[in-house]
């Protein structure tokens, strides 16, 4: 399974943008997999941003995203997204989106380390 994400780009402050996460096989079940964002910024660690359930009917987020970012999915496109609103020079970073069947979202949702799959990779540059 491969994940391909896009729609990194520059925006100003208080700007927006949507990420997506799209998985490239079609055959697999898309709906079984939990999904994940998470962000690294140059010369820091890879951190959670926002996780959904394989329903889609929980998502989570970092206290530093909540309330300005919105995880979503669309399991009949095998894509997950991210918006992002209301964005800050803080935000930028490597945006990478993450999946798992086996992991135990519950305790570990937050954890790079739990996760299976990772895409590539979407740069976000927030300017002041």
């Amino acid at each position: 399974v491969q994940l391909q994400a896009s729609g990194g780009g520059l925006v100003q402050a208080g700007g927006s943008l949507r990420l997506s996460c799209a998985a490239s096989e079609r055959t697999f079940s898309f709906s079984s997999y939990y999904m994940s964002w998470f962000r690294q910024a140059p010369g820091k660690e890879r951190e959670f941003v926002a996780a959904i359930s394989r329903g889609g009917a929980n998502t989570y987020y970092a206290d530093s995203v909540e309330h300005r970012f919105t995880i979503s999915r669309d399991n009949a496109k095998n894509t997950v997204y991210l918006q992002m609103n209301s964005l800050k020079p803080e935000d930028t970073a490597v945006y990478y989106c993450a999946g798992s069947t086996s992991i135990n979202f519950g305790l570990d949702k937050r954890v790079p380390g739990r996760y299976t799959y990772w895409g590539q990779g979407t740069l976000v540059t927030v300017s002041r």
